[in-house]
């Protein structure tokens, strides 16, 4: 489609369909997607566990779906560099390294929150 075109362009519905689509696709063949699923899964159960409050559920929710944004973006980028340099070049390599490290530094952060949030419910609940 053309950008600023209204010709062929599709539908809400049809536009958040394809960002399912998008999404099962990522779920079925990315690795490091379940990944941060299964971190995702294992923060709310330590939530549950320690019993956050309203405030420190708003912060584990919006660090859970950053990370994932950032995994589904990364993946997208490694997409699109496949798809332009099919064979082995360095800058196509470093782009993929440097999308991927971004990643990477952001879940240490979020880790580093997680902590911070949970460990702090944990010591008022249990202590």
């Amino acid at each position: 489609m053309i950008p600023g075109s209204k010709e062929n362009h599709p539908s809400f519905r049809k536009s958040f369909g394809f960002a399912i689509q998008g999404f099962r696709f990522a779920v079925t063949s990315e690795r490091n997607i379940k990944v941060m699923l299964g971190g995702f899964v294992l923060a709310v159960v330590a939530g549950l566990v320690v019993g956050l409050d309203a405030a420190r559920w708003g912060v584990v929710l919006l660090c859970c779906g950053v990370v994932l944004s950032a995994e589904l973006i990364n993946t997208s980028i490694e997409t699109i560099v496949d798809l332009v340099s099919p064979e082995y070049h360095p800058l196509a390599g470093r782009a993929k390294d440097i999308a991927a490290a971004a990643t990477w530094v952001l879940c240490a952060f979020v880790a580093f929150a997680g902590i911070i949030v949970i460990g702090s419910a944990a010591i008022e609940k249990f202590l």
